[in-house]
């Protein structure tokens, strides 16, 4: 596969770089410090080639809902240990009722949750302890698809 010629610059010379993905994040938790944690860790330029332009964030399972059926989100993080709806089963509808649902995080409460997040059909999967650099490996990730 080849990939386009560089445009050029006045005087012949090429320009290789390109600007980096903007993405528009949607962050569900119902706990305050995880959402602030999260936003904080990922911070607003994760990696040098991806930018999050917008977090939206929702402590509701019904306003996370409603927002990512309006749309316009490149990402979902989700918390599996919100109350009383978690992230799980916000992840499973959401992959179930959007013909192309954005990519999903969730976020679990221990290691051994990971069959739960399988079953929610999530696309990463984080357990606590939130580690920051793991969790902005997997934005940056999830959002180079």
């Amino acid at each position: 596969m080849t990939s386009p010629a560089a445009p050029s610059q006045p005087g012949g010379t090429s320009t290789s770089t390109s600007s980096p993905t903007s993405i528009s994040v949607l962050l569900y938790s119902n706990d305050r410090s995880v959402r602030d944690l999260v936003r904080v860790a990922v911070g607003d330029h994760p990696a040098e080639d991806v930018v999050v332009e917008r977090w939206q964030e929702c402590a509701t399972a019904d306003m996370t809902l409603m927002e990512a059926h309006a749309g316009g989100y490149d990402l979902l993080i989700l918390d599996g240990e919100s109350q009383p709806y978690g992230g799980m089963g916000v992840c499973r509808q959401l992959k179930n009722e959007l013909f192309r649902c954005p990519p999903v995080l969730v976020l679990t409460g221990r290691p051994g949750d990971g069959w739960l997040a399988t079953w929610s059909q999530a696309d990463a999967v984080l357990s606590r302890p939130l580690d920051e650099a793991r969790l902005t490996a997997a934005v940056t990730d999830l959002a180079r698809r």
